[in-house]
């Protein structure tokens, strides 16, 4: 039986990969040398690339959270973006 992953690393390497396919797909577009019927498509492939991606770091932005110990207990409290900026 293989080796479970968990679904933050699958989700972590699919990341990856859609962000590497989204930029060699730009490469290709800037090149300039496809038809415009391969642009069209190319463009529509890195929308939903784009979109994937940005469906997923939100996600992940959701997910984040500060373990805070208090009196022994561990809580967990919302990611607060604002911390930091001061």
């Amino acid at each position: 039986m293989p080796p479970k992953t968990s679904p933050s690393k699958k989700k972590g390497v699919d990341f990856e990969q859609s962000l590497s396919t989204l930029e060699s797909l730009v490469n290709r577009m800037e090149q300039g040398d496809m038809t415009l019927e391969e642009s069209l498509q190319a463009f529509e492939t890195g929308i939903a690339l784009t979109r994937e991606c940005q469906n997923r770091l939100a996600a992940a932005e959701q997910q984040v959270t500060k373990l805070i110990e208090q009196q022994g207990n561990i809580s967990l409290e919302p990611f607060s973006d604002n911390e930091g900026d001061a």
